[in-house]
């Protein structure tokens, strides 16, 4: 069992830059990939960012890619997710979610949300133009 809580959600101007972080409490927390999702009002969850259980790959979406950056620290069972030059259309909820990397093929699917088992509740960012 993993637990997660997102934080560091906060209202930012465009251009603007926000750090989120995901802690995670729960053993074996270096054994899941961790990945960032998304979701604005009336619109469907979108993934974001992923990275695997060791930090030694990440992906991410093309709408982010070049602005935002992931990293995790598994000493400190935190992942964050360095978010600049901020546009009013990331304005959403954001999800850190974890799925354990025991199964081979696992990170194949770290861009579909289906297959994340646990999820936190969210923080709110919001970016005014």
């Amino acid at each position: 069992q993993v637990q997660l809580a997102e934080s560091g959600g906060a209202l930012v101007q465009a251009g603007g830059s926000l750090r989120l972080s995901c802690a995670a409490s729960g053993r074996s927390f270096s054994s899941y990939a961790v990945g960032w999702f998304r979701q604005a009002p009336g619109k469907e969850r979108e993934f974001v960012a992923a990275i695997n259980w060791s930090g030694a790959s990440t992906t991410y979406a093309d709408s982010v890619k070049g602005r935002f950056t992931i990293s995790r620290d598994n000493a400190k069972k935190t992942v964050n997710l360095q978010m600049n030059s901020l546009k009013p259309e990331d304005t959403a909820v954001y999800y850190c979610a974890a799925v354990w990397e025991g199964v081979a093929g696992t990170w194949s699917y770290a861009r579909e949300d289906t297959r994340y088992d646990y999820w936190g509740q969210g923080t709110q960012v919001t970016v005014s133009s």
